[in-house]
């Protein structure tokens, strides 16, 4: 992970941060703001928001968009995949070789540049499962 100290953060910039790295999920917005309000309680939404964006920018954080749902903010700045819960949105990195033919066939039939690939799992996580029972 990139120095904070040296990269001369505004201390609601660092608040910012700090929820997202100490966080074990990936965070909304609204979720980031609420948990930075404990920390600097006069910081904005749109503070938070503006923040988001800089650190994202900054490679501070990643970002993780699925569709038209919330944007979620990740610690984790490496490749890595997702699997999200259908019921409960419940969002976890997952670990997992992408073989090549496999980006060469994606790029074969979208016909674009690979520049990068994620793959997400889609389906229900076992506290849902459990509860349907």
């Amino acid at each position: 992970m990139k120095d904070v100290e040296s990269s001369g953060l505004t201390k609601q910039r660092q608040a910012v941060l700090k929820v997202i790295r100490v966080s074990d999920s990936h965070l909304t917005a609204n979720e980031v703001f609420e948990d930075a309000r404990r920390l600097l309680p006069g910081i904005s939404f749109a503070t938070v928001y503006n923040s988001l964006r800089f650190l994202k920018n900054e490679g501070l954080i990643g970002e993780v968009r699925f569709g038209n749902d919330a944007t979620r903010y990740d610690r984790k700045l490496d490749r890595h995949d997702h699997a999200i819960c259908d019921d409960c949105g419940k969002l976890v990195d997952l670990e997992l070789n992408i073989p090549a033919n496999l980006i060469n066939e994606a790029t074969k039939r979208s016909k674009f540049t690979a520049g990068s690939i994620e793959l997400t799992l889609h389906g229900t996580c076992p506290d849902c499962k459990g509860s349907k029972k």
